[in-house]
């Protein structure tokens, strides 16, 4: 008996620290949880950045003052509010009206909602004044708008020197379409004035400078063909 003692007080102290060490793991899950809302807050505000928000005029009418605001989704009224108007019945029966046809018609040119033409009157002209101050929106990403640009690309032909005077081309490229053409320098002659939208034309049909003379222009055919065969060899150097 006199053994045994030690061996039970013994356990009694392991038991006693395995019980006192096992808060420590619950303490460290909770403090994992804390962290994950932190990402809320990113995600809405750049949901927020498609929308606009402009108060119109505060507009004064006999039955006093009236004021809206509107939500804009890019081009779209989405939403009317009242920020000011008169404490009327007639009002208040007249505003959802007023705020249903907006979104529907999505402008100011709404009718007039019976008994409340003085609140019509000011509503309209107060969104037609959020309408006019609303910032304007391209419809085209950043990064769109910069490729489109970069697909235009105007490329000047070669001078050349004819009989009849210098001819030299200048052309619009969109992408690897000729888009345009336009004469730098032509000779000052009657056939070639006639000739050259002819020549123009079968450029923009064709996509090339293989096209035909213009039938009394062959001088200035000649010369416009090399000119524009020089811009388009030019295009993208």
């Amino acid at each position: 008996m006199k053994r045994v003692l030690p061996v039970v007080a013994l356990s009694a102290l392991g038991l006693i620290t395995v019980w006192r060490y096992e808060p420590s793991a619950d303490t460290s899950s909770a403090a994992t949880t804390v962290t994950e809302p932190a990402s809320t807050p990113s995600a809405s505000s750049g949901s927020s950045g498609t929308s606009t928000v402009v108060a119109g005029s505060t507009v004064a009418t006999e039955k006093g003052d009236v004021q809206v605001e509107v939500t804009f989704e890019g081009d779209t009224i989405a939403s009317v509010r009242m920020l000011t108007q008169p404490n009327h019945p007639q009002t208040t029966a007249a505003v959802p009206k007023l705020i249903q046809e907006t979104l529907e018609a999505q402008s100011a040119d709404i009718d007039t909602v019976s008994g409340a033409t003085i609140t019509s009157d000011g509503y309209r002209e107060s969104l037609q004044a959020a309408i006019d101050a609303k910032p304007e929106t391209s419809t085209a990403s950043p990064s769109a708008s910069a490729s489109s640009e970069a697909a235009t690309e105007t490329v000047a032909g070669s001078t050349v020197a004819t009989e009849k005077g210098d001819v030299q081309v200048e052309v619009t490229f969109e992408g690897d379409t000729i888009a345009s053409v336009r004469m730098l320098t032509q000779p000052n002659h009657p056939q070639t004035t006639a000739a050259v939208p002819k020549l123009i034309q079968e450029t923009l049909e064709a996509q090339s400078a293989d096209i035909d003379n213009v039938s009394g222009a062959t001088i200035t055919s000649d010369g416009y063909k090399e000119s524009l065969q020089a811009a388009i060899d030019a295009k993208g150097a």
